[in-house]
């Protein structure tokens, strides 16, 4: 390939950088991104392999003892402005060199594994960079739990929305939770006991069934699992789980901090399968209509599709999950030029409008008449591929 990815690995290089890089390829896969798209590239390849004009994310692993390797090869990334992720054990001004001082690190722990190779994957436009993350609940079982998860996963950098802390005062609820939701990365599902004796609860599991958005389903004790059809993780809680095995309290139950550091994990873990699953859904349906009116789509490798107009030219179409936005037109207005082997006469990003509020829609409508990269709903596919 033409172009590649480069992940970057300096520093003191242990068991810990070959678990990320064996958990980054393992990432790649589920994402259903050929792996030859990528390089690795370490201080012994640095001078050969590096390209300065190809995407770069460095990881630097800092040295207990202050013996810093890579050096000369940081100065130039720095002087590229390549994104440098210093990783630390346990002292970060001991551990990471100084030119480094002002980056903001990641201290290291096998549960951040998930985290810093999703950190890498966003740089690289591979991941969304929102980060959303949706917890459905029933207020009258978990209120607790639901605000202690909301608290733990902003800390580790997530969007998350609560529907008690995220919406408006004079906004148009139910609208804005579902438009909220379409836009997540997962769910966080809190399968109390009486979760599906709510009308609200079970609309929202069909919501989320609907879109394929994937669910981390948290199941209570002496609860049973609910049968979703779609990308879903479950998680039986335990009595032990809870403090002094509280569970049953809306206002006072809450989970121990080593389960809560488990949950995090498993939504870092579970929004790469669920991106590629719901690309798949926009990558289907596009196609069959296209095929519908005797267009040749081919899905590339890199997971978009494109179309033959003639011997050198294509039209370029991206599965856009969740609601574009200007910035993701400008990124791949950038990264025209990088596809390889033929001219890019149009490129236009995909996405199901579904459950999007109105406003937004009329603003990407309007975009639609200024920026290059064009954005199709999902409703209008018929209309677009038969007209065009």
């Amino acid at each position: 390939m033409k172009y590649k990815y480069q992940l970057i690995l300096l520093g003191t290089l242990s068991e810990n950088s070959k678990d990320i890089e064996s958990l980054f390829f393992d990432k790649v896969s589920e994402l259903k991104l050929p792996a030859d798209a990528f390089i690795i590239i370490d201080e012994r390849n640095f001078s050969s392999d590096y390209k300065q004009n190809q995407p770069a994310f460095c990881m630097y692993f800092g040295d207990n003892k202050g013996d810093f390797n890579s050096l000369d090869e940081l100065d130039i990334l720095i002087k590229d402005a390549t994104p440098i992720l210093p990783i630390f054990n346990n002292s970060f001004s001991a551990e990471i060199p100084k030119k480094l001082e002002n980056y903001n690190g990641q201290k290291y722990g096998a549960s951040k594994d998930n985290k810093i190779v999703n950190l890498a994957l966003e740089s690289f436009g591979k991941l969304r960079h929102t980060r959303k993350v949706f917890i459905s609940y029933k207020r009258e079982d978990s209120t607790s739990v639901a605000i202690q998860l909301y608290e733990a996963l902003e800390r580790n950098s997530f969007d998350v929305f609560l529907d008690t802390h995220s919406i408006k005062q004079g906004e148009l609820f139910q609208e804005e939770l579902w438009h909220r939701m379409t836009d997540c990365d997962v769910i966080v599902m809190l399968n109390t006991p009486h979760f599906m004796t709510s009308r609200w609860c079970k609309d929202e599991l069909a919501e989320a069934s609907a879109k394929q958005i994937g669910i981390l389903q948290l199941i209570w004790p002496k609860h049973k699992i609910e049968s979703i059809s779609h990308i879903c993780e479950p998680l039986e809680l335990k009595r032990g789980d809870f403090r002094r095995c509280n569970y049953s309290s809306k206002n006072t139950s809450k989970l121990k901090n080593k389960v809560v550091e488990q949950i995090v994990q498993s939504v870092e873990s579970l929004r790469a399968r669920n991106l590629a699953a719901r690309q798949d859904n926009l990558i289907t349906e596009f196609t069959n209509i296209a095929t519908k009116y005797g267009k040749s789509i081919n899905l590339q490798p890199e997971r978009y599709l494109t179309e033959n107009l003639n011997n050198t030219k294509r039209r370029v179409f991206i599965p856009a999950v969740g609601m574009p936005q200007s910035i993701d037109c400008n990124y791949w207005d950038e990264q025209k030029m990088k596809i390889k082997g033929f001219k890019v006469d149009s490129l236009h990003l995909i996405y199901d409008d579904i459950r999007i509020r109105e406003k937004w829609l009329n603003h990407l409508a309007w975009l639609n008449k200024s920026l290059p990269v064009k954005t199709i709903k999902k409703q209008e596919f018929d209309r677009w591929l038969k007209s065009n």
